[in-house]
């Protein structure tokens, strides 16, 4: 009896048809439309937020001022009658390779010897130290064009902004020595890479006041007292905080003894 039995198979060649299975069809191809269109916006955002992100990144750890040297200046009367402090300091700056652009214009210097400390903004920063909503506060008398000039307010007066303040401990003043593109000037204070530059910091003192020269400097008007007392065996830090990058610091101690010495070697 087994041997009888037979199989069959059944074949079903129909199929759904109609106005459902293309309203089903639709919605199928409008839901996978749908999320590829959220996909990609996604990953278009991401990744305008990773180039964002890697952009800042690289300027953080790339903007990086370098001190070459620093000088110590002591004003004077004539080569016999000097200060017993130092009372400018120039320091040689320049970027590290690799740096993008920096703007001296938002560039902080904080110095301190140990008592007082002073934080520093460019001469020619129209912001840091102006009355709210305005942009008086830049140094007074500020030249766009003349360093020399600079250098000398900064020494000899003060500024009335916010309130009125010594120019020495609120300012410091730059000078360009190589800017092979023409790019740095006193309004306009970017450095690129190869640019060299002269940043200046009063550091004058009380027992200093009644010099009348600093350097080649006609400082006859009077030097105004910016609070530092860098007699011999100071301990000084300087740290350099630009706008994006990491900070620079500069630490040296004073010489025992300036002796009959003008100009004193500070850093390295």
């Amino acid at each position: 009896m087994k041997a009888n039995r037979r199989k069959t198979l059944f074949r079903n060649t129909g199929a759904q048809v109609g106005i459902g299975t293309l309203i089903i069809f639709i919605a199928m191809v409008l839901v996978a439309a749908v999320a590829a269109a959220v996909l990609i916006q996604t990953s278009g955002t991401l990744q305008q937020k990773a180039q964002s992100t890697g952009k800042q990144a690289t300027q953080e750890v790339s903007s990086n001022l370098i001190v070459k040297n620093i000088e110590g200046v002591r004003a004077k009367n004539s080569a016999t009658d000097m200060s017993s402090t130092i009372d400018l300091l120039k320091l040689k700056v320049g970027l590290n390779v690799g740096s993008h652009s920096v703007d001296v214009n938002q560039v902080v210097v904080s110095i301190t010897d140990g008592t007082t400390a002073n934080n520093l903004v460019y001469a020619g920063n129209h912001k840091s130290y102006a009355n709210i909503g305005a942009s008086d506060g830049e140094m007074d008398n500020f030249n766009s064009s003349n360093a020399t000039t600079n250098l000398q307010t900064l020494l000899t007066q003060q500024t009335t902004a916010i309130t009125t303040f010594n120019n020495c401990d609120h300012y410091f003043t730059v000078e360009r020595i190589r800017d092979e593109d023409a790019s740095f000037s006193q309004s306009n204070p970017v450095m690129n890479t190869g640019d060299l530059i002269n940043v200046y910091i009063a550091t004058t003192s009380s027992s200093a006041t009644g010099y009348s020269l600093v350097s080649t400097i006609d400082t006859s008007a009077g030097l105004k007292n910016s609070g530092l007392n860098l007699v011999p065996r100071s301990v000084v830090n300087i740290i350099l905080t630009p706008e994006s990058g990491v900070v620079t610091n500069a630490d040296f101690v004073t010489p025992s003894s300036y002796g009959v010495k003008e100009a004193v070697q500070l850093y390295p």
